[in-house]
């Protein structure tokens, strides 16, 4: 049965301190991974997703496969036997700051291959979304999503492709060799506003010095090679979009900041599932912003991510109300 949504990645368990990592004391057990966040916000906003990936044969593996399967998200998935499931650190130092520990080198998630992607096409999808993390990973997981995104546009899927990018994984210099030509399959590009310039080179001539018409200068050449939203997410300062009828704004939905971790990825969820419900730029902004709103204002990857009945509460809500 075809999905609304099918995206494929790496998920790992993220290990979270309320504090300094070397003062010791305990860790709660999360997933992360952009991909799967994405997937289980779409989910929860009442739509049918498919997440695709590789685990190894641990219970790391197994924990992530529970969670995911919990949420409805039909899971496509591959056990490596012989590589263990990514693990991330994830230090909270100040109220302010969060710092990321990696341990996924080589792990079961980064074999991701051309056959697997296979298997994940085989139930069909209205959108495929992609990141730049998982190009990252290794040589075969960069093909296989390069080969993702040339077979989901040619097969006439919408292509979502956020940029993501991770200083941890590669340099600039390497993503923007190999998200450059890879943007050119996606339908819709979301991007931070400083990495766009990893997938567009048009801000060059314009120059540092004014970055509004940097930005428009670069979302005008991804939009004439063919991408048809250029999603720009600004955190606080809210979000925007550039298509070819021009350029839409939205605010950050004003809130209490607990948590920013996923909070991209909130945003993403729910503008992809804005899009599937039909909604028009605006639309797809609002929900995006709310979506984003909820994550920052709760602990965790994705836990803190809305039905779709529960965006009115933010939507309405007075700041310290209680929905009654």
């Amino acid at each position: 049965m075809t999905v609304d949504l099918l995206t494929l990645g790496e998920s790992m368990v993220s290990l979270r301190s309320g504090g300094p990592l070397s003062a010791g004391g305990s860790l709660s057990m999360h997933v992360a991974g952009a991909e799967s966040n994405v997937a289980v916000g779409v989910a929860r906003l009442g739509h049918s997703v498919a997440w695709a990936g590789v685990v190894g044969a641990d219970p790391h593996g197994e924990f992530i496969l529970r969670q995911l399967r919990s949420e409805g998200i039909a899971v496509q998935h591959r056990v490596e036997p012989v590589r263990s499931t990514g693990v991330m650190f994830l230090e909270r130092r100040t109220a302010d700051i969060s710092r990321a520990y990696y341990y996924r080198a080589g792990s079961a998630g980064s074999t991701l291959s051309r056959e697997d992607v296979d298997q994940a096409f085989s139930a069909g999808a209205r959108v495929l979304h992609l990141t730049g993390i998982t190009a990252a990973l290794s040589a075969d997981a960069r093909r296989a999503v390069e080969y993702a995104a040339a077979r989901g546009s040619a097969e006439g899927l919408v292509v979502s492709l956020d940029v993501n990018y991770r200083s941890k994984l590669w340099s600039r210099d390497e993503a923007r060799a190999v998200l450059t030509p890879l943007a050119r399959h996606a339908t819709v590009l979301i991007a931070s506003d400083d990495e766009l310039g990893l997938v567009a080179d048009g801000g060059a001539a314009v120059g540092r010095a004014n970055p509004e018409a940097t930005e428009l200068a670069m979302a005008a050449e991804l939009l004439d090679a063919g991408v048809r939203e250029v999603v720009v997410k600004r955190g606080a300062a809210g979000a925007g979009v550039h298509t070819a009828a021009g350029r839409s704004e939205a605010p950050a939905v004003r809130v209490t900041s607990i948590d920013t971790v996923g909070a991209g990825d909130a945003f993403t969820a729910g503008y992809l599932s804005a899009l599937l419900d039909g909604g028009d730029v605006e639309a797809r902004l609002r929900r995006g912003t709310l979506a984003g709103a909820f994550a920052v204002s709760t602990a965790g990857d994705s836990e803190g991510l809305p039905s779709a009945t529960e965006l009115a509460l933010l939507d309405a809500a007075l700041d310290g109300s209680t929905h009654r």
